[in-house]
């Protein structure tokens, strides 16, 4: 993602989430989007495993059974629809 796309969408007056190094299971309520200030993470699935750092833009269905797995310090702006 482009910093003038940054810009266009808000992302930096979205908040931010900060995690330590864990592993633990989510349930996502709502949809969300992010961007990734910092860290690295897989995300697992029923369907298969992601890894996510530094830069990705991810957005996360509504509904999504995952687990977390952080194997370094993350740093996102959020945002829940």
């Amino acid at each position: 993602m482009s910093g003038d796309e940054i810009a266009e969408v808000g992302i930096k007056k979205w908040p931010i989430w900060t995690k330590e190094v864990s592993r633990f299971d989510w349930f996502y309520e709502s949809a969300e989007q992010c961007l990734f200030l910092e860290g690295e993470v897989t995300i697992e699935t029923k369907t298969g495993n992601i890894r996510i750092g530094e830069g990705d833009f991810v957005s996360f269905p509504a509904g999504l059974h995952c687990t977390w797995n952080i194997t370094k310090p993350v740093k996102k702006h959020y945002h829940f629809e």
